[in-house]
């Protein structure tokens, strides 16, 4: 298998395409180190979901938002594709706060997963072994929390396995699921592709899942 600086040129090329992804303008995102010991080579990305003014404020390493947040992780791993039915597999996260009234809806999870099946059929993203949770979180504050007062909040994390070539489109459909979870709507137009890790964007604008999934395990 043909090697770039040590890694098999067909991970560095799906890397690349990752890099380029043309992600949400609302998302400030950054390359980030991929988890260790998840497979042998693997590209993540932090997003957090930055509205006006507030993009301003971020600071470099720094990309998280109470608006909403999200990791996105591509693996490559040869001797997974057995399992996966392929050597790549992606895991992805992603979690946004909600209104109360909309938090205490029990259908609230069958709707978020809908959006990431919406998502990676809008960007073109061809996959299998589709497979995640989707969790709703409501929380009272008590003591000196008292004044918080109630609060919910959405979390889905999911993997799949992506078909094709076209790698942008699973990160696409990513940033398309996080800015739906944060209450923003469905948007044709992307922003700004990814910039080197460290950097910042700040231009506005189906099958059973394999067994030991990695997209239950927290991350």
């Amino acid at each position: 298998m043909a090697r770039i600086a040590g890694r098999p040129a067909e991970f560095s090329a799906a890397a690349d395409q990752i890099r380029e992804a043309r992600l949400r303008s609302e998302l400030v995102v950054q390359e980030i180190p991929a988890p260790e010991r998840i497979a042998p080579d693997s590209i993540a990305l932090a997003a957090g979901v930055m509205r006006g003014p507030r993009r301003a404020e971020v600071v470099e390493g720094s990309v998280d938002s109470a608006d909403g947040a999200g990791r996105f992780v591509l693996m490559h791993d040869p001797d997974s594709a057995q399992e996966w039915g392929s050597p790549f597999r992606v895991v992805c996260f992603a979690q946004a706060p909600l209104e109360v009234e909309i938090g205490v809806d029990p259908f609230i999870s069958d709707v978020a997963w809908s959006w990431l099946v919406d998502a990676l059929e809008a960007r073109g993203a061809e996959y299998t072994y589709l497979s995640g949770t989707a969790t709703k979180t409501l929380s009272s504050g008590f003591g000196t929390l008292e004044a918080q007062g109630d609060a919910a909040q959405i979390e889905l994390r999911a993997s799949w396995t992506p078909l094709g070539s076209d790698f942008a489109a699973h990160a696409e459909a990513w940033s398309e699921l996080l800015c739906l979870l944060s209450g923003l709507p469905h948007q044709g137009a992307l922003g700004a592709a990814v910039h080197a890790p460290g950097a910042l964007v700040d231009e506005p604008a189906g099958a059973a899942a394999p067994a030991g999934d990695a997209a239950t395990e927290g991350r």
